[in-house]
This record gives C-alpha cells, sequence and structure tokens, in this order.
C-alpha cells in the first residue's frame, strides 16, 4: 500500500524539510490513500525527507517512543516506517489489549491510536492509557462524522488525524504534540495564577486551591494561555492559532477542549464564570470570576 503522496527523495543535509500535506477533513475511507492497483508489487518506496528539526525528544534523551496501534497491518506499517524513518523509536499493536501491554511493559511518549478497533476501541485504550498516567495521543478516525472526533478529543487525544491522511503530515503532527508535551525552560517570573488556579509550565503542573488538577497535554496549554491574557476575547481561530499552532483545523476542537477544561475548573461549569463566551467573539479567561451578564 502506498501512502497518499509518493515518498519523497532525501533532501540533502540542511535542506529544506518538505510541506505538510492534507488535512483532518479529506475524504473518508479506512485506510490511507492508495495508487491505482499494480500487476507486481511496487519496490520499496525511498526514505522520506524527516520534518523540520530533530525529533522531539523525552527529558531523559534519545529518540522519543511512539506506540502505533492500528489493526490494519498495511496501515500500520505505513506509519510507523515514517515515523522510524523521522528518528522517533517505533513499537506496534494491532488491538487494544496489545497496546495496552505494550505500554505497560514500555510506556511511550506518545500512541498514535486508531478510533476503530475490534473488540476493545479506541476511546476505551485511551482511557486505560490515561488511567496510567498522562500520555499524549493522536487519534486515527477513519470516519468523517464530527461526532467521531469529538468523541475522542472528549476522551482526551491531543490531536486526531482522518483517513485518509498524509503520512508526512501525521509525522508533523506528533514533531508538534511532542514539543508541546516536553516541559518548558524555567522562567524567572512567577508562574501564571489567578482566581486560585496556577500552572507551573517547567513542571506542567496545574493546581486549583492547591490541589492538582488532572489536565491532558492540550487542556494545560489553554489553561496557561488564559491565565497569561485575562479578559481579552479570543476567537476559536485565535485560540486553535496560539495555543493548538494550527493555521487551519475543525475549530470543534476548541469548544471540546474549553468545556473539558471547564468541568475541572469551574465550580458550576453549567454556570461558568471564569472561562466565558463571548457571542460571536468566543471565549474571555476572567480572572475575577464574575459572572458575565
Amino acid at each position: 500500500m502506498q501512502p497518499t503522496e509518493p515518498a519523497p527523495q532525501a533532501a540533502p543535509p540542511g535542506g529544506p524539510a518538505p510541506a505538510p500535506t492534507g488535512s483532518p477533513a479529506q475524504a473518508r475511507t479506512t485506510r490511507p490513500t492508495t495508487d491505482p492497483p499494480a500487476e507486481h508489487p511496487p519496490a520499496p518506496a525511498p526514505a522520506p525527507t524527516p520534518p523540520a528539526g530533530p525529533p522531539a525528544a523525552p527529558l531523559s534523551g534519545g529518540p522519543a517512543r511512539v506506540l502505533v496501534v492500528d489493526d490494519d497491518p498495511t496501515v500500520a506499517e505505513v506509519v510507523a516506517g515514517y515515523l522510524d524513518r523521522a528518528g522517533y523509536r517505533v513499537d506496534r499493536a494491532g488491538d487494544g489489549p496489545a497496546a495496552l501491554a505494550r505500554a505497560a511493559a514500555h510506556r511511550p511518549d506518545l500512541v498514535v491510536l486508531d478510533l476503530m478497533l475490534p473488540g476493545m476501541d479506541g476511546l476505551e485504550v485511551c482511557r486505560r492509557l490515561r488511567g496510567q498516567g498522562p500520555v499524549p495521543v493522536v487519534m486515527l478516525t477513519a470516519r468523517g462524522d464530527e461526532d467521531d472526533r469529538i468523541l475522542g478529543l472528549e476522551v482526551g487525544a491531543d490531536d486526531y488525524v482522518t483517513k485518509p491522511f498524509s503520512p508526512r503530515e501525521l509525522v508533523l503532527r506528533v514533531e508538534s504534540v511532542l514539543r508541546r508535551a516536553r516541559p518548558a525552560p524555567a522562567r524567572a517570573q512567577r508562574p501564571p495564577s489567578a482566581a486560585g488556579l496556577t500552572v507551573d509550565p517547567a513542571a506542567r503542573r496545574a493546581t486549583k486551591d492547591g490541589t492538582e488538577l488532572a489536565l491532558t497535554l492540550r487542556e494545560f496549554d489553554l489553561l496557561t494561555f488564559f491565565l497569561r491574557h485575562p479578559g481579552r476575547a479570543f476567537a476559536r481561530e485565535e485560540l486553535m492559532r496560539e495555543v493548538w499552532g494550527w493555521d487551519f483545523g475543525d475549530l470543534s476542537t476548541v469548544t471540546v477542549h474549553v468545556r473539558r477544561l471547564r468541568g475541572k475548573v469551574e465550580d458550576d461549569p453549567a454556570r461558568p464564570r471564569l472561562i466565558q463566551t463571548v457571542w460571536g467573539v468566543g471565549y474571555r479567561f476572567e480572572a475575577t470570576g464574575r459572572e458575565a451578564d
């Protein structure tokens, strides 16, 4: 099976990396796009040029470990091959129980997880992985239905890619999530805080009235951004660009994360006082916790 595009020839050292192609809103099938069937098996594709910059690595040093979970061996092979050539250590699993066993044996730095798995689906796998500790998750969804994407985000996926997808885009998404998952360099200024909420970017730790909050990667980034910009209304497009680092994408991603974050920081999520909706604009963080008019 071929990916959505021919694998490019390796760029000369120091040369520019290829621009990502495709988007989460492409046509909806269960596998990466293929070329027309050939009479003979295609020759192995040359290694693609990895994304710009070295792959994100865990604090312990060395390449990051990525667990690829997909019951389609061809899809898993394509994804694992691109990630391996981009410099990551890659483990593979074909179903939910195998994924949990792999994660228990070698804790991954990130999981690329197919939503549609036999038996234990990707949503349940994501829940159980998160029950073992925080780990970034990029969800692969074969269906373009918005409900499926939202379900993945609701259980804590940090990003998603809709099949068929560009393997190079997936590598870039993995790199983006891993870079944001690494603790930020220590800064001299005090950690952002307001209304009983405090975040420590260096430790990636957030508390409410002294009690630690269980936040996903994107929820933490979103809360940090709000605390650093109190009183200002942001459109969802702005939040996607500033927090996710995307110039395009499904804006329901922002909506779902705001809803999840409210459930963890608001005293009454049904009547939010901190993260308020600004009708016709987007959202505003109200540091005083005063109810909107």
